[in-house]
């Protein structure tokens, strides 16, 4: 079943449904569809792939659809509560005015071994039960809608708290800690000030079944109230996410609907000297620290005890007080607020915006997050998200699968390994006397899994990394092969991974380092270099299977986890949610989502849906040219062997030079990859193509640096903007980028800085990647042959479809945009190959042989759309 047939069902389906949908204003046609197929789709509890290209208003579309649904699903959730307690009423009365029958008299006594009066007690037991959660749900949102309407109207709170007594016991164990003295030991080393904090506290327990305390570990936090039925929305970027919240604001659900943003630490953490450890691990582990700090019990002093001399108490965040928590949680509820917002309501209330945001996930009816917290497992229980029964929006899924395989992948330096064994062992050295047995241990281990790892890429511990030579190439080796080769096969790695992680030990080592570099004990590693020494312990969570590279030396090389099935990760989301929806401007190909990811989940093909829409421009705004041949006839097939020969080089030029000519505003000439686009660059400056096209546009080229892209964007529309002036000397501007770089996503080239897109070659992934041929091995020995081709070929093909679909989309932004796309190869004609092209586009595509009729198709089409302008 293919996706489009998908799309008509839901069409044919929705033509006699009466659905209503709020809108901040008339919403397109397309945008109706697409909200009663998204209705539809979670109403039936289905797995949906939803595409509609940027500028359609998808957003609101999903804001909308999705928020309608949830309100009906409440209000029937309410309307069956009623109905259940009138008839519960009902059926009391009606039993209160019969009179007793005598249990003897039954004849249930001679027909079934359980008499009547047992199975009525069961059920009217189980009824009394149903009826009591009811009455107890409703009493809970009246009183939570009470106290929402009352910090909407400003109205000073008292919260009756129910860890009062928890709270009076923790300051009084903080007035006893600051009052102990340390202990003075004889053993070992004299500590110096704020030495005693470096030091790895005691490690009680590693037994995985022993009951553990909720409160010092996050991840087991119990969120006190139960969680409402609610939608999460995930996208990639905080941007996004931000630009999603004002979506909401803007909204005709933004009164009503409670809303929470989720971040990372690093995002909303509003404790400076937290903030400025600046790394995210390290920043991480210092905030657990300080609630472990909070949380943890006094040491019992005793009279056999030596005497103690005072020392600091244990440093608890100023901003986790459980009433300032409370406070933001409420607040964050009565309005839409984005990530920015929470943080300036975190420092107003002096409270923690990360876990007030965490208390107010059961309440609240949307979520907005990053992929990271949702698609992690671990991030999903330490932010308190439960997905059962509820619904994921997944936006801006084009890349989805790559995301999770990034997600669980790590790669680990050698020189990273090296420098992490030096620091501990001395580490180990210096505080020996001062640890307890169990910690010496663990840390012994992990001394031992360094060692082991390093000599798996052929090195040394106990010698510079930077001049030790290793074999050049790479090795890809199964989990058990790899721990054979680094012989830790007989370490329990689970174990310590979990240490690694309840010790803070990166957090203390990096504390170590910092204080002893270069007065005296030899660390011979940078900062930057040590906070990045954490890498193990993601190393050692994912490590399922590995590849060793060599590169030259053993400081070059590094080990990298590759996850080969995120299916494996994403299905206990799909298993546990009521429905699921992917959502994507440019979804084509499909293919991979539902083999790789739904179908191999164990999600079954009557659950999957789809819905694609066209584009909100009118069909004439768009002329989409696969362009097989060049003004001298030149063949245009940009394969490896032949894309770099002089003939190809200089076609692609008067191609560009001919287009330079018509095309008004802005063109963007995308390349497959830096090199190629270097070496082309370099040949048009040698032969004076390049000068011929700079005298009719500027030429601006992506830079390699994120940071500077924001300076050439700028550059790049003044000109276009200067250009468009009467008596200009210029027609605009020329601007060549790469595929699946720094502009090929998340930019918009709307109106006249994007009028021409081309697209110069195919841009495939270079098969010689061992990843990419270990994917390719993995797909063709799991997945089913389609269509004669195997998976693995498909994998390559897809990959490329999906980065030419991105960035051709960059070009068509809003209703009354218009622009020509550009595809420079005639490989492109091919029937597979077009069909992977999204619709909106694939339905206005002209294959021209020959260079001559493209080219006055593209005159005509920018001289009919000058003419209408002047109109």
């Amino acid at each position: 079943m293919t996706d489009r047939v998908l799309s008509l069902q839901f069409h044919a389906g929705m033509e006699t449904t009466t659905l209503q949908f709020p809108f901040p204003y008339e919403p397109y046609s397309i945008q109706k569809q697409f909200m009663e197929a998204l209705y539809t789709t979670i109403d039936e509890g289905k797995i949906g792939i939803f595409e509609s290209p940027t500028g359609t208003g998808k957003s609101l579309s999903l804001i909308c659809g999705a928020l309608t649904w949830l309100r009906d699903h409440e209000e029937k959730k309410k309307q069956e509560a009623v109905g259940l307690l009138e008839e519960r009423d009902v059926t009391m009365d009606s039993s209160s005015t019969q009179p007793p029958q005598g249990h003897c008299s039954s004849p249930a006594l001679s027909s079934s071994t359980e008499p009547n009066w047992i199975a009525d007690f069961v059920q009217k037991k189980a009824e009394r039960e149903l009826v009591d959660k009811l009455k107890e749900e409703a009493i809970r949102k009246r009183k939570r809608e009470e106290r929402m309407e009352l910090i909407r109207h400003n109205v000073q709170l008292q919260y009756a708290l129910k860890h009062k007594s928890d709270q009076d016991e923790e300051a009084r164990r903080l007035l006893r800690l600051s009052a102990e003295s340390g202990e003075e030991d004889g053993k070992g080393a004299v500590l110096g000030d704020g030495e005693e904090e470096l030091i790895v506290a005691d490690y009680e327990s590693d037994d995985d079944g022993k009951p553990k305390n909720s409160i010092c570990d996050e991840e087991e936090d119990d969120l006190e109230e139960d969680h409402v039925t609610k939608i999460y929305y995930c996208s990639r970027t905080h941007s996004q996410l931000a630009q999603f919240v004002h979506e909401v604001q803007k909204s005709p659900f933004r009164e009503e609907v409670r809303v929470v943003s989720l971040a990372s630490r690093q995002n909303l953490c509003i404790n400076e000297e937290v903030r400025r450890l600046g790394s995210v691990q390290l920043i991480n582990d210092r905030c657990m620290e300080m609630q472990r700090n909070k949380h943890g019990k006094a040491e019992k002093s005793t009279d056999t005890e030596p005497k103690r001399r005072r020392r600091e108490p244990k440093a608890v965040c100023p901003f986790s007080r459980h009433e300032a928590l409370l406070g933001l949680r409420d607040e964050t509820l009565v309005k839409v607020r984005d990530v920015e917002d929470m943080v300036v309501l975190g420092r107003e209330t002096k409270a923690c915006p990360y876990y007030g945001g965490r208390l107010a996930v059961p309440a609240a009816q949307l979520v907005v997050l990053p992929y990271q917290v949702l698609l992690h497992e671990a991030m999903r229980r330490a932010s308190g998200i439960k997905l059962k029964d509820q619904v994921v929006i997944i936006d801006e899924a084009h890349n989805l699968m790559d995301t999770i395989a990034c997600i669980y992948s790590s790669e680990v330096m050698g020189t990273q390994l090296c420098c992490a064994h030096s620091q501990l062992t001395q580490y180990m050295e210096r505080y020996r006397n001062r640890l307890k047995a169990k910690n010496l241990m663990y840390v012994k281990q992990i001394l031992f899994v360094l060692e082991g790892l390093v000599h798996v890429l052929g090195g040394k511990v106990d010698q510079n990394p930077h001049s030790q030579v290793t074999q050049a190439g790479t090795e890809m080796l199964t989990i058990n092969n790899f721990l054979f080769r680094a012989q830790i096969d007989n370490i329990n790695l689970f174990k310590v991974q979990r240490y690694f992680e309840k010790s803070l030990i990166s957090r203390k080592l990096n504390g170590f380092v910092e204080k002893y570099q270069g007065t005296g004990v030899a660390v011979s590693v940078s900062k930057k270099e040590n906070q990045r020494t954490e890498g193990l312990g993601r190393f050692l969570k994912s490590l399922q299977s590995g590849q060793q590279a060599h590169t030259g030396t053993l400081a070059q090389d590094s080990l990298k986890f590759l996850l080969l099935n995120p299916a494996i990760h994403f299905a206990p989301v799909l298993k546990e949610c009521k429905a699921v929806i992917i959502a994507g401007g440019t979804m084509q190909p499909v293919a991979d989502f539902k083999e790789q990811l739904l179908l191999s989940a164990g999600v079954s093909e009557e659950r999957i849906s789809g819905f694609s829409c066209g584009h909100v421009i009118p069909p004439q705004n768009i002329l989409p040219i696969v362009l097989c041949s060049g003004p001298s006839g030149q063949e245009l097939e940009f394969t490896f062997q032949n894309r770099e020969t002089p003939q190809m080089m200089e076609e692609t030029g008067r191609v560009l030079s001919n287009l330079c000519n018509v095309v008004p505003g802005g063109l963007v000439c995308f390349f497959p990859s830096y090199e190629y686009e270097r070496r082309v660059l370099a040949h048009w400056n040698s032969t004076g193509v390049l000068g011929r096209l700079a005298a009719r546009k500027k030429i601006f080229q992506e830079p390699r640096k994120a940071s500077q892209v924001e300076q050439v964007l700028k550059e790049y529309s003044r000109c276009i903007q200067h250009c468009s002036q009467a008596g200009a000397v210029l027609s605009g501007a020329l601007l060549f980028s790469v595929v699946g770089g720094k502009m090929s996503e998340g930019i918009n080239f709307s109106d006249e800085l994007g009028r021409c897109v081309i697209m110069v070659g195919m841009p495939y992934p270079n098969i010689k990647s061992p990843e990419l041929q270990e994917k390719m091995a993995y797909l063709d020995k799991h997945m089913p042959h389609v269509g004669g081709q195997s998976p693995g070929k498909a994998l390559v093909e897809n990959l490329c479809m999906k980065a030419v679909n991105q960035s051709i989309g960059r070009a068509i932004r809003h209703r009354g945009d218009y622009a020509c796309i550009v595809l420079l190869d005639r490989r492109y004609s091919r029937p597979g190959t077009l069909q992977k092209l999204p619709e909106w586009i694939r339905n206005r595509t002209q294959v021209q042989p020959t260079f001559g009729p493209a080219f006055g198709g593209i005159r005509k089409f920018f001289m009919e759309k000058k003419q209408q302008q002047q109109q």
